[in-house]
């Protein structure tokens, strides 16, 4: 599904009958959402702070809902979660018009996911966003506490604060691990690094939500160090997060490192282990 900037790739196990109801009903819904957001957009590009009204809209407070617990500590605003909690809405739709056995709506590599007793899911987990660089794959039950996958970084097609070629999340909503992955890989960063070039938001895009906070454009070559050093901070706000339970697992990735973490209640499937091959059928996030 394509409609201005949001694009979906979907797809549905069940019954015959039962996927065609659900898709029928992710086509209607999907029509009305891009509107939807636009009625209330300067709201959504405004920073969030605790306290703030919700908007009007389902997938607009949604958003809201997902940055609210990061607001106090940093500049958002709810367009850090908006891929996330659009194919949050999509999947949400889809299984309460239909039984289905399995769903994945994949908004640009941000992944709402659904699962029935006894059914899973394999994931492809990506070192880049900006190229299908597969580091290995994810294997996701029903009995696990993960429905939302995201990845955020410097590379992707949203702006970043930080250094992160990479930040992926697994978290309870696709929303949350949205609005996660990107302070994460806000955090992953070295500050007055000469190697690293930042612009100010609204001269790339003048509409940014960001407006003049300067965002990353390119990284020049670190020495080893400094990748520990950069992931160290991107690490300790992971496991800030996990401890607050807001999030259930991230890689964060930067110059070919890797830092994995998890939460000690969830100890996930066969993770990030290394995969010859995926089948383009499953979600790539």
């Amino acid at each position: 599904m394509h409609h201005g900037p949001i694009d979906l790739i979907i797809e549905a196990t069940g019954d015959f009958h039962e996927i065609r109801a659900a898709y029928e009903a992710a086509t209607t819904r999907f029509a009305t959402i891009l509107d939807e957001l636009c009625e209330e957009l300067s709201f959504l590009r405004s920073q969030t702070s605790p306290g703030s009204p919700l908007p009007n809209g389902r997938v607009a407070r949604r958003m809201v809902n997902a940055v609210l617990p990061f607001s106090a500590r940093e500049f958002i605003t709810p367009m850090a979660a908006v891929a996330g909690s659009v194919a949050e809405e999509i999947s949400g739709i889809m299984t309460r018009t239909a039984y289905l056995k399995k769903v994945f709506v994949n908004n640009g590599g941000d992944i709402a996911l659904h699962l029935a007793p006894g059914e899973s899911i394999s994931v492809g987990m990506v070192q880049r966003p900006d190229a299908l660089s597969l580091f290995g794959t994810l294997q996701i039950r029903f009995t696990d506490p993960v429905r939302g996958i995201a990845t955020s970084g410097w590379r992707g097609r949203s702006f970043s604060l930080g250094i992160a070629d990479a930040v992926t999340i697994l978290a309870a909503t696709s929303s949350m691990a949205d609005a996660a992955a990107t302070v994460i890989a806000n955090a992953v960063d070295l500050p007055g690094h000469p190697e690293i070039l930042r612009i100010p938001a609204r001269e790339i895009a003048p509409d940014s939500d960001l407006g003049e906070l300067p965002v990353t454009r390119s990284v020049g070559k670190l020495k080893s160090e400094e990748i520990d050093n950069a992931l160290s901070r991107g690490q300790i706000v992971t496991e800030q997060l996990m401890a607050e339970e807001l999030i259930c697992g991230a890689a964060l990735h930067l110059q070919g490192e890797t830092r994995i973490a998890h939460s000690p209640d969830y100890l996930p499937y066969s993770v990030f282990h290394k995969s010859e091959m995926l089948s383009t059928r499953n979600a790539i996030a």
